[in-house]
């Protein structure tokens, strides 16, 4: 069978274009301990825990196109702390849901909104 993707990646990867690659790189690694570096000529490959975010500046070819992701982290209510720190707005305040994540929800200085969740358990 031949390889049609990278191996160890997953089938869907979200894409963010942004007019500033360093700032919003910046910004994933403080808030959500994000690992990868800035690339020219490629999109820039994230990761948070175990998921990638491909990030590019569009090559002047493409207007910046922000997205609205769900990242689960170990705890809600710090990541939210760092994201305002880091520069959010913030959308919702900590709060626990019916289906048993503790969620928040932040928008970025790039447009692109974050749900922040800890999973806790069925209520």
């Amino acid at each position: 069978m031949t390889q049609f993707k990278p191996v160890g990646w997953p089938s869907v990867i979200p894409r963010i274009i942004t007019h500033d690659l360093a700032g919003l790189t910046t910004f994933l690694r403080d808030v959500f301990d994000a690992e990868g570096e800035v690339r020219s000529g490629a999109p820039t490959e994230i990761r948070i825990g175990d998921s990638i975010i491909l990030i590019s500046d569009g090559g002047g070819m493409r207007e910046a196109m922000p997205a609205l992701l769900y990242v689960y982290v170990e705890n809600a209510d710090e990541t939210y702390r760092r994201a305002i720190a880091a520069g959010a707005e913030s959308i919702e305040t900590p709060a626990d849901t019916p289906y048993g994540d503790r969620r928040a929800m932040v928008r970025d200085a790039w447009a692109n909104v974050w749900q922040i969740a800890t999973y806790r358990g069925t209520p």
